[in-house]
C-alpha cells in the first residue's frame, strides 16, 4: 500500500488493470488503458460524488440532479465505481460510498487521502511520461534539486500545508498499526526522523501515555507540529528538533523511527542514517524502518511500481527489499528481530541495539 489501505484482490483493483494473468490481446490493452480507472476515481473525487453520498445515498437520476450532470455518462459512470469497489449499488438502485470510500475518499474524515491523491497524480503524472528517458540515462523527472517535484513544495506555504496534510492521510493509517505491532511498553521515548509535523508522533502518543516523542526535520515544520500538538492534547509530551539529516546529528531516543524517508536517500546514506540512529539509542533500544518495501521475490507489482516512481522523481531515490534493510542494520551492529507489514503497502523492519 490484510492490514492494507488498498484492495488489490477485489475487480478492477491491480496495478496493471486487470484481474488475473492476461489471457488474451484484450487484457493486454486493459493494461495500456489502466489510465481510464486512474481517470474515473479522480473525476469522482472532481464532481464531489463522495461527500455528496456521505450526505444522502441516492439513485443514479437523484445524483444526476444533484451534482449538474447529464443523464447520459452517469448511469455507466456510477456502475464502474461499483466495479471498481469504492461505490456500492443495492436491488432497488440506490448508490452509497462503500466502507473504504466512507473512510478514506470523504474531506474532513481523518483518514482522507484524497488530497495526497490529487497532489501526488499532478507530481507523478508528468514524471512517468519520461519513464523512458529514465530508463534511458538513469536521471530523475527532476535531476535538477530545484526542479524535483516535491523540492518545490517547500517554496510555498500552502502547497506545504497540503502536502502535510496528504501525508496525515498516509501515515494515519501506518501510526495506529505500528502502535498496536511493536512493543512500546519496553521504552519510554522516541523520534521520528523525517516526521514532518508530527501526525505519527500524535498517534504514538495517544495509543501510548507513557511515551514522550520527538520530531527531527525541516525548521519549516515546527508551527506546523506545535499546531496539531495542541489540536491532539500532547503539547506537553512532544518536542520539535530543526535540521537536516544530511547535516545534523539525530536526536537521541530510546526508538528512532524512519517512515517513508530512506526511499528517498541514496543506498551510502540510508547506510550512515540507520548507522547514526545506531549510536543514539541505549543498550535495548530499537531502530525502525519502514517504507513500501519491494517482496524479496519480487513480484508485487505495487511496490514495484512505486519503486519506478522513486526513480522518476528523486535523483538517488528507489525501494528497497526488507533483506536489504537487514543488512543495513546488521551492519550498523543492530540484531533484527522482526519484520511486519503495516498499511499503505509499508514494510517495517526492527533492529534491536545489543546490551
Amino acid at each position: 500500500m490484510s492490514t492494507h489501505t488498498s484492495t488489490p484482490n477485489q475487480p478492477g483493483a491491480t496495478a496493471g488493470g486487470v484481474d488475473g494473468p492476461l489471457d488474451d490481446a484484450f487484457d493486454i490493452m486493459l493494461v495500456g488503458w489502466s489510465f481510464m480507472r486512474s481517470k474515473l476515481l479522480l473525476t469522482a473525487m472532481e464532481l464531489g460524488l463522495f461527500e455528496a453520498l456521505s450526505k444522502e445515498s441516492g439513485t443514479a437520476e437523484q445524483i444526476t440532479g444533484r451534482l449538474g450532470l447529464h443523464q447520459r455518462g452517469v448511469p455507466d459512470f456510477l456502475d464502474a465505481l461499483v466495479a471498481l469497489g469504492v461505490l456500492a449499488r443495492d436491488e432497488a438502485g440506490v448508490y452509497r460510498n462503500s466502507p473504504a470510500a466512507g473512510r478514506h475518499l470523504i474531506p474532513g474524515q481523518q483518514g482522507y487521502v484524497g488530497g495526497f491523491l490529487q497532489m501526488t497524480t499532478d507530481f507523478m503524472g508528468a514524471g512517468w511520461e519520461s519513464l523512458a528517458d529514465m530508463l534511458r540515462s538513469g536521471d530523475a523527472h527532476g535531476q535538477d534539486a530545484n526542479k524535483v517535484p516535491f523540492a518545490q513544495i517547500f517554496r510555498d506555504p500552502q502547497r506545504l500545508r497540503q502536502f502535510l496534510s496528504a501525508m496525515d492521510s498516509l501515515n494515519g493509517a501506518i501510526g495506529p498499526e505500528l502502535a498496536r505491532q511493536y512493543d512500546w511498553s519496553q521504552h519510554k521515548s522516541f523520534v521520528d526522523v523525517g516526521g514532518a509535523r508530527g501526525n505519527l508522533a500524535c498517534t504514538l502518543l495517544l495509543a501510548h501515555p507513557h511515551l514522550t516523542g520527538g520530531v527531527f526535520d525541516r525548521p519549516v515544520m515546527k508551527p506546523f507540529l506545535e499546531e496539531l500538538a495542541q489540536e491532539r492534547g500532547v503539547p506537553d509530551r512532544v518536542g520539535f528538533h530543526g535540521g537536516d539529516f544530511y547535516v545534523n546529528d539525530i536526536p537521541s531516543a530510546d526508538v528512532v523511527v524512519f517512515g517513508n524517508v530512506l526511499h528517498d536517500c541514496p543506498v551510502e546514506a540510508r547506510k550512515s542514517l540507520i548507522a547514526q540512529a545506531a549510536e543514539r539509542v541505549p543498550a535495548g533500544g530499537a531502530v525502525i524502518v519502514y517504507d513500501p518495501m519491494i517482496d524479496d521475490a519480487r513480484t508485487d507489482a505495487d511496490t514495484l511500481l512505486m519503486s519506478l516512481t522513486m526513480m522518476l522523481q528523486s535523483p538517488a531515490g528507489n525501494e528497497y527489499t526488507a533483506a536489504e534493510c537487514r543488512s543495513w542494520m546488521e551492519e550498523a551492529g543492530l540484531d533484527v528481530e522482526s519484520v511486519f507489514r503495516l498499511p499503505a503497502h509499508a514494510t517495517a523492519v526492527v533492529g534491536r541495539k545489543r546490551a
